[in-house]
């Protein structure tokens, strides 16, 4: 019997729903050695890398599948959220930039740019960001969560009433 890459794929994908990780990356691997231009392939093992906690993986396995399809938005989000979550500040600025070029309108990678800045306590920054993020969706309670964050920090305390209306009806 022939091994097919999108039967391992499926069953990877069970194994990780089930939190057998080091068998949906034993899987994972075994597709793309059949299939190695497939790039779901390559951004299923990175996240399957990212769920066990594995960011450096994780973002190997993603910047593969970002070089084969370098337009698709959850590879370009998913990259851009495991440099933030390893710190690499421009590389996850860098990402979000792409995906903004791609559509302006991504409430997504305005959210995580402004959490750079947030993090690099560019306050200033980071509320411009969340603001934009918020005025496109503004039920996105991550972004209105950071964005009274944001407002804290800059002792913005109208800010934060708003905010808290606005959460208030996310409920």
């Amino acid at each position: 019997m022939t091994e097919r890459s999108d039967i391992l794929n499926n069953q990877a994908i069970l194994f990780a729903s089930d939190g057998d990780y080091s068998s949906a990356i034993a899987c994972f691997k075994r597709a793309i050695i059949i299939d190695n231009q497939n790039y779901l392939l390559w951004y299923n093992l990175g996240v399957t890398y990212r769920d066990n906690g594995d960011y450096e993986n994780a973002r190997h396995a993603l910047e593969k599948a970002f070089n084969m399809n370098p337009e698709n938005y959850e590879v370009l989000e998913t990259l851009a959220t495991i440099c933030l979550m390893e710190k690499r500040y421009d590389d996850t600025l860098f990402y979000c930039m792409l995906g903004l070029d791609l559509d302006e309108c991504t409430e997504h990678f305005l959210n995580l740019a402004g959490v750079v800045y947030f993090q690099q306590e560019d306050y200033e920054t980071a509320s411009s960001y969340f603001e934009s993020a918020v005025s496109i969706n503004p039920y996105y309670k991550e972004a209105l969560l950071n964005l009274k964050d944001t407002y804290y920090e800059l002792g913005n305390k109208f800010g934060i009433e708003e905010v808290n209306k606005k959460l208030s009806s996310c409920r």
